[in-house]
Parts: C-alpha cells; structure tokens; sequence
C-alpha cells in the first residue's frame, strides 16, 4: 500500500510501499478514500527537511545543547550517529483522513465494517487508528467537507480555552486554514470576529466569510485598528494561529487586548513575552495542544482509554464529533477553500506546489478503491542463497530505533544476509527493508516462519513478547538472538527452559560483557587470586511514567528490564556463580523502581553493588565500572577510558568514542550460528541471571 514519508534530510517527501498494517485488538483498519495536506504543519516539516545542517541546528538551538552533552559524555562520533539516525529517520505526513472502516479490532465498540469515518491517520491507503482518534461522518456530510473536521478540531479547541461569550469581541491572528476555521466558529458562538494577516488574498476570503478582517503592512497599525473596533477598549481574546518565528504576533496581541484579555496561542510564533504589557494588563496567556484533552495521553490515544465525560466533558474525538454535527448544519465552510487535488500516485506533485510562493490553503489526496493490500512486500529483489548450509540468513522481529541504529548495522558488519523483517506497524519495516537491504518486509508474525528461510531470528520487540517470540521459534528449529530481558516472569522463563533443547542457540544481547575494555579489563583481574569487589553505577536518568517500559505488564519496569544488563556483566567478571541477591530501593513510591542499589555474593567469595539511579545529571557519564582486588584498583569510566591505581604497567585507555560490545557481541553470536559452536553466552548463565532478577522482585 502507499504511503507518504518525509525524510528529515531530504527537501521532498516520497511515497513508499508499505505492508498492510496488522489488527491491533484496540483499534480500528481504515481505507483511505481522502486527505487533507496540512499547509502549516506540514509545509514546516518538509522546509525543515530541505534545510541544511546549520540552519537546522540554528532553528532547534536545545537540540544542539543535547547533541554538546551526548558528546562530551559519549564520544562525539557517538553523538553525530545520533543526529544522522534522527534525520535519516523518516516520519509519515498528514493527519486529517476520510476513509472506510475494513476492519475492526474485538475490543472496540461503536463501529463496524462499511462505517465512513474520520481520523487523523496519515496520508496512507490504509491505516491503524484508536477509535479515540476518529468519529462516524453523518450521512449528509461529504467527504469534501469532512476531511476539514481535524484542522477545525485544532481551532475548536483554542475557542474552547479562551472561552467566548456572546458579544464579545475576538481577534484571529493569522487567517491560514486553521485561522479561517476559527473565525467562522468563533461566529457560531454570537461574537464578533476580526481578523488579520499579511496575505491579501486571504484577507480577501475572510471578509466573504463575514470577518472584518485588515491586511497587515507598513501602513497600517493593526493595534490601533482593534482599538477603533472595540470603542477604545480592546478586544476580550485573541486567536493566534499564525506560523512565524517572529514575537510580533504576541505583542500585537497584548497591546490590542482589554484588561483581563485572554490569548490563545494556537500555531507557532515568538514567545519572549513583554512582562510589562502582560503585568499591566493582568492578561492571561495559554497555549492550545493540538484537538484537545488526550492529545499525547498514550492510555488515551493506543490504549483507547477514554476520559469520563463528567470530568473531561471536550476530548479529541468529542471535539471532532462537534464539529461534525456543525458541518452537518452547514454552519462550517471548509470545500471552498480546496485549490487542488491529487492521486496519491502524484502527491509528491502536491508538496512541490505546496512550496511554491502561492499560499494555497487546502490541497486534497484522493485515494482509489483499492483491494486489502498485503501483509508483506518484496523490497528487494536480488536473491541470495536460501539452502540449508547457508546459515547467516536473519530475520528481525521489531523494527524500533534500537534495531534501525545498532542491531541491523551490527548484523550486517557481522556478515548476515536479512531476509525479512517484521512489526506490526508497515511504514517501520518497509523503512528498515528499503535503508539495509531486507528481501522482504512484512505485519504478520507468522511469515517468520512460513518462508522458512532464516537460520536466526533477532527479537527486538517489547519486553512482554519475548517469552512467547522465543519458545515459537524454538519450537521451529530457529536461532534466537533476544535484546535484554528474556522473558518479565518466573512463569515464562520455566516455559522457555521447557522449549530449549539444545539443539538451537539461544543468546540474551548482553553486549557490555563483549566490550573490548571489559575483555582487557577481565585479562587483568583474573592474573590475581582471591576475591574482587565491583561497584557499577549507572547514571540511567528519568523516563516518563507513562512510558511501556515502566509499565510492569509490557516493560517490566527497570529492575526487569534494564538491571539485568549490569547483573550479567558483573557474573562474568566475576566468572563465578551469584549465590545470594539484595535489592535497596528508594522509599519514595512515586519513583517507582527507578532507584535501586543491588547488592551481589557470588560463590567465590566476590561481592559486588549495582547502583540504578535516575535522579542525577545528564551531564555525567552514564556508567562507570570500578573492580577492588589484591590491593589494586581498575576503572572504568562511560566505556571510554580506563585507569588503573596499583598497576603501573597497565594499559590506560582513552576512547574517542564509546564501545558498548554491540559488534563484537553480534559477530561471536553469527560465528557460533554458522560454526555450529555453543552460545557465547553459557545458556545456564542466562537463565541464572534472569532467575536472580526474579528473586530480587519478589522480595520489593
């Protein structure tokens, strides 16, 4: 199926193959028959992606603040792979959708095959989508006036905040599409509605709406035009939804308000805000998120977890249904303002127009009819040998920024040849097809194994999926290579010890025992006898709590799903059995498990502390490795550089940049799966790991 991507470094978007999207239970599959390009938004993104790397770097100044502190922590060349995957990273355009339901996921309620919706999915022929997201279009709405119900939703949304009432006086700042949209809502609410913008033409087209609207120039002074339309006094609220790096929007909005005025910032300007003008005045200031409540609340928007409407009476999808209702009664216009429209074919030609100097308001994508699309494509189509003694085929199973930026590089210097890959999204593993070279890729699991090519699978998935990802390719004579963690409980790893029979490799991806400074680090220590002592801290720094890893069903939280990576680094260093594990955790409830220290007693005597912090500075190095034995000391420091107190012989080590063993953990793993040798990684050492996670969370 089509698709429309933007690359961030790239000047045009593209139109991509990507698989039909799999049933998620929660959402809905949509056919596209019509969508609306955004000319704010998505303008934006495309100029954005056009640019260069200074003017990039010059438009998100924080960014560049965040790139300096990777690198000084990191290693710049680190760093610099990090901006390059994020710009190499394309992202789906659009976000207001007419199409049809052609399947529907069995927890949803409310809708049913046939039904005519809209959404904000992308510009794509078919798209997954929350019911949360969308709402049924009345049978006298056309799509050509649907299609308008997102943009208008984002207007609604600002009018809701500033909260009108009849008589008053509003200014919209900035007659765009969704500045348009405002003032003739505005006018559904008895107010009187001014407007201003740069554009002519558009001043033009709002004054046919009923808006007294002035076009703004050297001439004219658009305070002083407010002032003699309000008697003197100001107008009640202001609307911006002008998009423009200038501060002018805000000034001109403050001093042409009343006291106690309230303004709206609904697009994108300025914000170094005049103290005195907003003090005086005792203006209020807020600033509009997107359709309304639910926006980025992920239990809301992937959950399909609604708001109670005694509390939250105006979500997304009431907001959207609103303005249906209000389309119905023709009270909206939005067709009028169509220039163009496109088949999703020549949409490319779209945004070369949407570029050009004529400020177009609204473009359409027009979509056929098409047949359900398949669940996997052919992206390349050069063969590669497939027989059985040809065993460094590789399949992937996720297609997140861990594979795209580490996993699949790696697998590749290693000498793999991928076959597939597969996620339950299409646009991910098309991407990842297309960039690295995938013969296929796909949104059904199932195709791992019905094409039976691959000798390996690499899973990397969401922590909850792994147990069951594993003992089906098990099951199925395949190769596993899992990222951390193995499994998220007792249950499920008893499942995978009955699954595993040796015949099969199975390795956990613990890359840090694979560093070349860990291996220096243990042809050091293991030259003494007698016990060792380690300390590992790890600068893990916050993460939302509404992010999956912390939800313990999904992620399994971060003593699951992170500390074991630092557990098994510590039992191969110490090359020796854990014998007895404790866990101190910070008492503040709040902080979930984020803070914790680990204490370790292995069978030869060695101890060892892992502390897990995500209270601390970004600015400090993120983890630090130091070994106490036989009166000397070795450090090491982000996997960069080591010292040594007690050894004056020893080798110090000052990386430019950080090697955490990915490459080296990958290869020894491809050169066991073709020399049929055993895992790198001792099998009973995986298991001995995860079961000393286990019993660390069953006694927090």
């Amino acid at each position: 199926m089509l698709h429309i991507v933007q690359n961030l470094s790239k000047n045009i978007p593209e139109i991509i193959d990507t698989p039909y999207p799999s049933q998620d239970e929660n959402k809905l599959i949509i056919r596209t028959e019509l969508s609306l390009i955004s000319p704010g938004t998505e303008r934006m993104l495309v100029e954005f992606g056009g640019s260069n790397l200074i003017k990039k770097s010059l438009d998100q100044p924080d960014k560049v603040k965040q790139v300096l502190a990777k690198g000084k922590t990191d290693g710049y060349i680190n760093a610099y792979k990090s901006v390059k995957n994020k710009l190499d990273d394309p992202i789906s355009l659009g976000y207001s959708n007419v199409g049809v339901v052609v399947s529907v996921g069995k927890n949803v309620k409310g809708f049913s095959v046939g039904d005519r919706v809209i959404s904000n999915g992308p510009h794509a022929e078919f798209v997954s989508i929350s019911p949360l997201l969308c709402a049924l279009i009345p049978d006298d709405v056309e799509n050509k006036e649907a299609v308008f119900t997102v943009p208008a939703a984002i207007a609604l949304q600002g009018i809701r905040l500033a909260n009108p009432s009849l008589g008053e006086v509003f200014l919209v700042s900035g007659l765009g599409l969704i500045g348009l949209l405002a003032a003739q809502l505005l006018n559904q609410n008895g107010v009187k509605v001014l407007g201003v913008d740069i554009d002519p033409k558009r001043v033009k087209l709002a004054k046919s709406l009923g808006v007294n609207s002035l076009t703004l120039s050297k001439d004219v002074d658009p305070v002083e035009w407010c002032l003699s339309q309000t008697e003197g006094i100001g107008v009640d609220g202001v609307l911006i939804t002008a998009a423009t790096k200038s501060n002018e929007p805000i000034e001109m909005a403050a001093k042409s308000s009343r006291q106690r005025g309230r303004i709206i910032l609904v697009g994108v300007t300025g914000l170094n805000l005049n103290r005195d003008l907003f003090y005086k005045k005792e203006l209020k200031f807020q600033v509009s998120c997107s359709y309304g409540p639910g926006r980025y609340d992920k239990s809301y928007e992937e959950k399909s977890i609604d708001y109670p409407i005694g509390f939250v009476r105006w979500t997304e999808e009431r907001n959207f249904k609103a303005i249906l209702e209000i389309l119905r009664k023709k009270r909206l216009r939005g067709a009028l303002f169509i220039s163009h429209s496109f088949p999703i074919h020549k949409a490319v030609d779209a945004y070369k127009l949407l570029l050009s100097k004529d400020n177009y308001l609204a473009i359409l994508i027009k979509y056929k009819k098409t047949k359900k699309a398949e669940k996997i494509i052919k992206v390349k189509n050069d063969d590669f040998s497939t027989n059985k003694f040809n065993k460094n085929i590789v399949s992937f199973v996720g297609a997140g920024n861990f594979s795209k930026s580490i996993l699949i590089p790696s697998f590749l210097r290693a000498g793999a040849q991928l076959d597939l890959i597969v996620s339950k999204t299409g646009l991910k593993p098309a991407i990842l097809a297309r960039k690295f070279g995938f013969k296929y890729a796909s949104t059904d699991l199932n195709d791992i194994f019905k094409k039976n090519n691959s000798n390996s699978v690499i899973i990397a998935t969401r922590h909850n999926s792994h147990a069951e990802l594993i003992i089906e390719c098990l099951k199925n004579n395949k190769n596993v290579f899992v990222e951390k963690p193995l499994c998220l409980n007792l249950n499920e790893l008893e499942k995978i010890k009955a699954a595993y029979t040796g015949r099969q490799l199975l390795m956990v991806g613990y890359n840090r025992r694979f560093s070349p400074h860990v291996k220096y680090l243990k042809n050091q220590i293991i030259k003494f006898d007698g016990p060792k002592s380690f300390v590992y801290t790890c600068n893990a720094g916050s993460i939302p709590y509404d992010h999956w890893t912390q939800d313990s069903t999904i992620g399994g939280g971060r003593l699951v799903g992170e500390a074991c990576h630092f557990l098994d680094l510590l039992r191969f260093l110490a090359g020796s059995q854990i014998i007895n594990i404790e866990v101190f955790k910070s008492p503040n409830l709040r902080i979930k498990s984020d803070n914790f220290s680990l204490q370790i007693v292995f069978k030869d005597g060695s101890i060892g502390t892992i502390h897990y912090f995500s209270n601390g500075n970004r600015n400090y190095p993120k983890e630090r490795l130091e070994v106490f034995f036989s009166g000397k000391i070795i450090c090491l420091d982000n996997f960069r550089k080591i010292r040594s107190w007690g050894l004056p012989g020893l080798k110090i080590s000052n990386s430019f940049k950080q090697d955490k063993g990915h490459d080296d953990c990958i290869k020894a793993y491809m050169e066991a799966v073709i020399n049929s040798k055993e895992s790198p990684i001792p099998v009973n050492e995986l298991f001995e790991v995860q079961e000393k996670i286990f019993e660390v969370m069953n006694k927090c």
